[in-house]
């Protein structure tokens, strides 16, 4: 079967967490850059890539790359490349988003324009055709430039990976899903665990975490792009995989994953997207302001995305916020705390210095993930005369 270079963007910060998961998958990195990491597969690694990733955005396969300085050099790089390998000659075929970092072509819509005169010339001579209807499938291709190298992608996913398709309803300033599960990644947090969202929004974080503690695939229950190009990828391909990921889901798990908020109106948009994602069953939502946050267990986590006081707050009721659940951490026993913000404020104001803080961008804003690790708990003595955690 055919190999191609498989590009994944991901939020900055996180490109780690999803170089853990395409090694999980089975695949081998071949690259990583800022925001992208690279791989080589096959069709079935382009399946499971959509499916099964939980952090990246897209799967991308890598067409070509080379440099271009000016716009002749970009029109030959990507006439000189075979887009016919890909786009059938019936196919609808553009550049649907061009980027350009510390390059000197800068324009975008100049760059999507000598790109599709590229690509129809290209065309033009690999099927001896002077007019294309493009009436057939969809081919969305991505040209990014960065420091005059391209990166010339064409797109296989089609809607974000980041759109579930659970998600219908959203809160104010709601985080992506992929964000939410690189975030849960980062933590120390398995399905046994408790996990408690003070701020749950729209319910990410904890409908993540059910639907990995169920094993359930991140993109099992929705559409790509690529389903329709049978040439490169057998179309059995996606069904074999999907029964196999479906095989592997158990949706009676036990959990322990709750989600409070003070707003009413937030907490039925939090149970609707879960049963939308098909785990209401495994997540306990409440009303409740974070001043009356308590549990009676040890050894749990908190993981939110409180306020940032970007848009929803001001800075003094952000402060009192972040100062409200500092004291209600303090009052739960051997628990950890994971929290993702921008308010610089922020430690000041819970009262404690992070063990380890990350830099990660969500969408523009650059935040920061505070981390605030627990004691581990003891060791369980299992049937078997084994321990465990």
């Amino acid at each position: 079967m055919e190999t191609f270079e498989i590009s994944v963007p991901c939020h900055f910060g996180i490109e780690a967490v999803l170089k853990k998961e395409i090694y999980d998958l089975g695949y081998e990195i071949t690259r990583v850059d800022d925001g992208r990491v690279s791989f080589v597969g096959d069709a079935e690694a382009v399946v499971r890539a959509n499916m099964c990733l939980g952090t990246g955005e897209r799967v991308l396969i890598v067409v070509g790359r080379f440099f271009a300085s000016t716009f002749t050099e970009l029109f030959d790089g990507v006439a000189a490349l075979p887009i016919e390998n890909y786009v059938r000659p019936d196919g609808r075929f553009w550049v649907t988003k061009a980027t350009s970092v510390k390059s000197k072509l800068f324009a975008v819509p100049t760059i999507q324009s000598v790109v599709k005169k590229a690509m129809v010339e290209r065309m033009k001579k690999a099927y001896q055709k002077e007019v294309f209807k493009e009436e057939g499938c969809d081919y969305p291709f991505r040209i990014f430039l960065y420091k005059d190298e391209v990166l010339f992608t064409l797109d296989t996913t089609g809607v974000p990976l980041h759109k579930r398709g659970y998600r219908t309803w959203t809160s104010k300033a709601p985080l992506s899903e992929t964000l939410a599960s690189a975030l849960i990644d980062l933590t120390p947090w398995h399905p046994d665990r408790i996990m408690l969202d003070p701020f749950c929004g729209s319910g990410t974080f904890l409908i993540e975490a059910a639907r990995m503690a169920a094993g359930m695939a991140p993109g099992m229950d929705r559409h790509f792009t690529c389903e329709a190009w049978d040439h490169l990828i057998p179309k059995n391909l996606w069904q074999e995989i999907k029964e196999e990921l479906l095989s592997q889901v158990n949706a009676d798990v036990e959990t322990h994953l709750y989600g409070y908020d003070i707003d009413p109106g937030v907490i039925d948009i939090a149970r609707k997207n879960a049963k939308n994602a098909g785990v209401d069953h495994l997540i306990h939502f409440q009303v409740r302001d974070v001043a009356d946050l308590s549990h009676s267990k040890k050894y749990g986590f908190i993981l939110t995305n409180p306020p940032y006081g970007e848009r929803l707050l001001e800075t003094d009721e952000v402060y009192e916020l972040y100062r409200t659940l500092g004291e209600a951490y303090n009052r739960l026993d051997s628990w950890s705390m994971y929290v993702i913000t921008s308010f610089e404020q922020a430690c000041e104001a819970i009262g404690r210095k992070p063990a380890k803080n990350r830099k990660i961008y969500n969408g523009m804003i650059k935040t920061y993930f505070y981390q605030f690790p627990g004691p581990k708990p003891p060791k369980r003595r299992q049937g078997d005369g084994s321990f465990s955690e």
